[in-house]
């Protein structure tokens, strides 16, 4: 599967909340851009250092970054540059401060099927938060694309003793900031979709009790809350849109008039995507 690139890698879910940072998402649509305006916005997410995802989507909205905060500052001189540069370009903006997050894992390559136990394997969010010193990221920046590699190579790198990354790695497992080590698949090659809904409710007393549904799904693979876009985000891999349509019609079925409204984004193309910052000698102090 590593040949044929149905396996593309595999890597380390990092939790960056614990070491002080919060995640800000912003959701754009374009307007009166070519396609090598779009490519260089979109370079210009890629490039900056506290950017944690880069999508691309068909559906609900044209753009999606992910950003890292730290100092909200930093953040706003970096989006009141880009809407000097940019703003002319963006037809709609919306913001959203994330606040949870869970992980679920999935085998979808057993007789073409996707199945799951159910249990958060990942939690991402306000949490307690951590000192990482810099040998802990470089350790950190390392496995996130690469959960495979040895003690011996790591040790080489980091100019320590292999029980010294060992310790390490296990101290950030036990805190928490490394959450799971994953496979990253080609899903076209294994004819799957990632389709992303946003839930807005209508009735907010039934929450606990459709979040507990929801996490059921056998196509649920990340679920997640927010502040300032909706009130449940769900990332579902799924065949096809009338497979989605089901899971829909399901949802409605099991809650009558609960959901107020909803919206979805496919096709979603990731330009970058990774757990770890790209972090400063500041950050280390």
């Amino acid at each position: 599967m590593e040949e044929e690139g149905i396996i593309k890698n595999y890597y380390s879910a990092i939790d960056a909340y614990k070491f002080g940072y919060q995640f800000y998402r912003i959701y754009l649509n374009f307007q009166y851009v070519t396609s090598d305006l779009k490519n260089e916005i979109i370079k210009h997410f890629v490039d900056y250092e506290k950017i944690s995802t880069v999508s691309t989507a068909r559906g609900f909205y044209d753009l999606i970054i992910v950003f890292w905060v730290k100092e909200i500052e930093q953040f706003y001189s970096f989006w009141e540059k880009t809407l000097i540069k940019y703003g002319n370009y963006f037809s709609y903006q919306l913001f959203s401060v994330y606040i949870k997050g869970y992980g679920y894992p999935k085998s979808v390559l057993l007789e073409n099927k996707i199945i799951t136990n159910n249990q958060e394997i990942e939690t991402f969010g306000i949490n307690k938060n951590y000192k990482i010193d810099e040998t802990d990221y470089r350790l950190l920046n390392k496995i996130s694309l690469d959960a495979r590699c040895s003690l011996v190579v790591l040790a080489k790198e980091l100019s320590c003793s292999s029980q010294n990354v060992n310790y390490r790695l296990k101290n950030l497992i036990e805190k928490g900031i490394i959450q799971s080590f994953r496979v990253n698949l080609d899903l076209d090659k294994i004819g799957l979709i990632r389709n992303k809904i946003n839930i807005y409710l209508k009735e907010h007393d039934k929450r606990i009790d459709i979040v507990n549904f929801l996490k059921q799904l056998p196509n649920l693979s990340y679920f997640s809350t927010s502040i300032g876009l909706c009130d449940l985000e769900l990332e579902l891999l799924i065949k096809d849109n009338d497979e989605f349509i089901k899971i829909i019609e399901t949802i409605e079925d099991k809650f009558p008039g609960a959901i107020r409204n909803y919206n979805y984004y496919s096709d979603i193309v990731d330009y970058i995507e990774t757990f770890l910052p790209r972090m400063t000698e500041k950050d280390f102090k």
